[in-house]
């Protein structure tokens, strides 16, 4: 299901952010609501970025307004954080959402997608209805926040020191197939590779592209999620790494490296995954659904 507010989750952590080393930009921040792109969203901008952070609910977005400047004070390396009610789904809502923003905030020098939609499939019994909500937003959406963006961030390229850059929130889902994830799993792997694509598309514009792929974060998206989550994540060292590989330019940034190498071990040696590994964890999680 989609991320959405959750006070549960939604206490965050930002001692930190003022370690943050992406400083004075003008981020476009999708799905900061809640969970990691809200938490990525109070770092940002109390570090001293302009912060449009969107999403679906307006209410939402107004809590993250609230908490940055109940968290910012007087404080004058603040940057700010300007609520734009946007739904990715919305075709139509793409074409001047943009300029929305350029308007709010002068530009884009980097656009954060971080919206997501996890749904399970239970038994191999495929809908495709549950493939289109879950496709509709973490590959569709993208499509639409990045044809609304790049065509902005094409023209600063350029007249700034540094690139613009991209960064898609994707998961280390993709690695290899897991049971139930055939939706969420395969939605993440194309997000990656159109990313990837993107990013030889872009070189000529000077625009760089960052795929970023979480293992489990305690948001509210995984709160619902009735089987075991290993090496489980929080949110605020989560969106500390990440921003950490927004600073760097990293072309990937992976984490947690202890999930990474065992799901990568099960793409490396298929037997075992789909033949021991694998089926095991099927059971169990028909056995728990």
């Amino acid at each position: 299901m989609v991320a959405g507010p959750d006070t549960r989750h939604n206490t965050s952590t930002t001692s930190t952010s003022e370690q943050t080393a992406v400083k004075n930009k003008r981020i476009w921040l999708i799905g900061g609501g809640s969970g990691i792109g809200r938490e990525l969203a109070l770092k940002l901008a109390l570090s001293g970025n302009k912060v449009v952070v969107s999403g679906r609910t307006s209410e939402s977005l107004a809590d993250v307004e609230s908490t940055f400047q109940q968290s910012a004070g007087s404080a004058d390396s603040a940057g700010s954080v300007v609520p734009l009610v946007y739904d990715v789904t919305d075709d139509q809502a793409s074409a001047s959402v943009a300029q929305q923003v350029a308007g709010l905030v002068g530009g884009i020098d980097i656009l954060i997608y971080c919206a997501g939609r996890c749904e399970y499939v239970d038994d191999a019994e495929l809908s495709v209805d549950l493939f289109r909500r879950v496709y509709e937003v973490n590959v569709f959406g993208m499509v639409n926040a990045l044809s609304a963006a790049l065509p902005l961030m094409k023209m600063a390229a350029g007249s700034n020191a540094d690139k613009p850059q991209v960064v898609g929130v994707a998961s280390l889902s993709a690695v290899v197939g897991l049971p139930r994830a055939e939706a969420y799993g395969s939605s993440k792997a194309a997000a990656i590779y159109m990313l990837d694509s993107l990013r030889l598309g872009l070189d000529r514009h000077q625009v760089d592209v960052t795929v970023v792929n979480p293992g489990f974060v305690d948001t509210p998206m995984t709160a619902v999620n009735d089987f075991p989550m290993p090496f489980i994540m929080q949110v605020d060292e989560t969106a500390d790494r990440i921003i950490a590989g927004i600073e760097k330019r990293k072309l990937t940034v992976n984490f947690p490296w202890q999930l990474l190498l065992s799901l990568k071990i099960g793409a490396w040696f298929p037997a075992l995954w789909f033949g021991v590994i694998g089926p095991r964890l099927a059971r169990r999680d028909a056995k728990n659904s």
